[in-house]
């Protein structure tokens, strides 16, 4: 059983953001796949799919990204996931916009929901697809911390959403052959308008 998790932060008012492409990601996965997002327990949102006979999970947290954490582990435990079988969609603010990066593990890089994850589950032995979002243009002024809380522009909702088909792909490979695969087919790949 694999557990796939976008993180994102819940209510309409982020639906939008940049730092919302994981539930963005999620959602493209599980229109791909007609897996229907339905069940609410606790702090999640989920629902199930089976790939070449495995059960597949697509989680949303129902927290705060920053407490993101729980509520993977909540659903982690109540189904007897191990660490390595739960695959993170996260925004990475140091990857270009549109570029993908696939990881069997690593550090949070920064990153409030991934640093939640290794408290939580006491590991960073987790796969991650990170989605690089950029970062604000230094003459903007902008705080990292509000950057990711803006809505993408139309351009780069444009560059996202051509790049998330890709990402519910990698998705498609690492459940059904191998994180290797996907890492070779996208880790060099950018997307430019």
């Amino acid at each position: 059983m694999k557990l796939v998790v976008g993180l994102g932060n819940p209510g309409k008012q982020y639906e939008k953001n940049r730092h919302n492409v994981g539930f963005m990601a999620i959602d493209v996965f599980a229109n791909k796949h007609d897996i229907e997002l339905s069940v609410k327990k606790k702090k999640t949102l989920f629902g199930k799919g089976r790939f070449n006979g495995e059960e597949v999970i697509l989680l949303k947290p129902q927290t705060f990204m920053n407490l993101s954490g729980e509520a993977v582990l909540y659903l982690a435990s109540f189904l007897k996931i191990k660490s390595e079988d739960i695959i993170v969609i996260a925004d990475d603010s140091d990857l270009p916009l549109g570029m993908i990066r696939i990881r069997k593990n690593g550090s949070s890089g920064g990153h409030n929901g991934i640093k939640s994850l290794i408290y939580s589950l006491k590991t960073s032995n987790f796969p991650r697809v990170r989605i690089g979002i950029g970062r604000p243009p230094e003459y903007s002024r902008v705080e990292l911390s509000d950057y990711v809380l803006q809505d993408f522009t139309e351009e780069e909702f444009k560059v996202i959403r051509s790049i998330l088909d890709d990402v519910a792909d990698a998705l498609y490979i690492i459940i059904t052959s191998s994180i290797d695969q996907a890492m070779n087919k996208y880790n060099r790949k950018i997307i430019m308008d």
